[in-house]
């Protein structure tokens, strides 16, 4: 049944049929992945069976073919939450669920998940396989940490940042409840990010336990408010916040020189720039992905970003944004389409996400521009 409504969606149909099979096909397509994530993340994700570091992603082969496709184009392994290993287990660090996560966004290589009032714990001896930024933004508490060989203590306040890259191994203790955001990132996700680290197998950071960086607190904040959203742009504007952010830690707290070597003249090579456009004004309505666009470029996500915005005033997620509204105008001079139908079709997720974007961009809503429109 997805493959027939696959193929019949590739036809050049119109109307209220397009908007059905548009239905349908996103329907389908999310219930088959949901399984695949189930077979390729199941075993693994907070599992209670011992599994060895290095195989906690080996069963990138079970993912669909479009996942397998986007790790092969940014080498970048899947990150689906925030877990350290103690001996051979993955597991969460912290005693509660979290209450928003990145688990469904769809971003490669990095994860961020919110955890709401976390009592005073104490978390035993564990490993962090990547890197690892933990943002406090409510409660103060009194904090004691082993990492090294080495034990230290200091009162922890909103906007306090641990910041702990891959390989640390520590034990933590503090009092009192406390609500974090915390973000872990793939190794390479940090490498592939630059043209001239891309060769590197990963970027080394250094460790910081009470560290305040606004510019960390404001990036993360606004991946959290992206995910709070339900990513109306899709995964393509929390990745980007998310390689803001993984440029900004190599820069400022990684043992790599702080210059990054490139020379950004002029905006992207026409023949290239008309080559993405064209893929996202076919594709506007899909989850399209920072890699996906970057390789179709031919350059490192971060150089494909400056050229992208150089040569079009517009950030990529913006261009998609501005394209599925501008579907949606149209869509909504048809008085026999729901203001739902509509979009879906324009490549929203529900019609609370469709209202709230059209909005902001449009300055009234849906139904009162379809009104002014009639």
């Amino acid at each position: 049944m997805y493959s027939i409504t696959l193929l019949l969606t590739s036809l050049v149909i119109r109307g209220p049929f397009r908007l059905l099979l548009c239905r349908m096909r996103t329907r389908y397509r999310e219930k088959i992945g949901q399984m695949f994530r189930r077979w390729s993340i199941l075993p693994i994700y907070r599992s209670k069976k011992p599994i060895h570091a290095k195989r906690r992603y080996s069963l990138l082969t079970d993912l669909p073919c479009g996942e397998v496709r986007l790790m092969a184009n940014s080498g970048v392994l899947p990150v689906d939450a925030v877990e350290v290993m103690r001996g051979s287990c993955a597991l969460c660090p912290f005693p509660t669920r979290s209450s928003i996560t990145s688990k469904g966004a769809g971003w490669q290589g990095i994860a961020l998940e919110s955890f709401s009032d976390i009592p005073g714990v104490a978390i035993p001896d564990h490993e962090h396989p990547t890197h690892f930024v933990n943002l406090l933004t409510r409660g103060e508490v009194k904090a004691q940490w082993t990492t090294e060989g080495r034990s230290h203590s200091a009162t922890n306040s909103p906007g306090t940042i641990y910041l702990l890259p891959a390989g640390t191994r520590d034990r933590l203790t503090w009092s009192g409840p406390t609500t974090r955001i915390v973000l872990v990132m793939e190794q390479g996700f940090l490498s592939r990010s630059l043209e001239n680290t891309a060769h590197l197998d990963e970027i080394a950071l250094t460790m910081h336990w009470n560290l305040r960086d606004r510019h960390i607190q404001s990036l993360m904040l606004a991946m959290h408010a992206d995910l709070e959203d339900g990513s109306p742009a899709g995964p393509l504007y929390g990745e980007s916040l998310g390689l803001t952010l993984g440029l900004y830690l190599i820069r400022r707290y990684s043992t790599r020189s702080r210059n990054n070597g490139l020379q950004l003249n002029g905006g992207m090579p026409t023949a290239r720039l008309n080559r993405v456009l064209d893929f996202i004004n076919q594709n506007f309505a899909e989850d399209l992905r920072l890699w996906e666009l970057a390789a179709l470029a031919g350059m490192s996500p971060h150089y494909f970003c400056e050229l992208f915005k150089a040569s079009t005033g517009l950030t990529a997620y913006q261009y998609v944004l501005q394209c599925r509204i501008e579907r949606a105008k149209r869509y909504l001079r048809n008085p026999e389409l729901s203001v739902g139908d509509v979009g879906v079709a324009a490549g929203f997720a529900d019609q609370s996400h469709f209202t709230k974007v059209f909005h902001r961009m449009v300055g009234v809503t849906p139904m009162k521009y379809r009104s002014q429109a009639g």
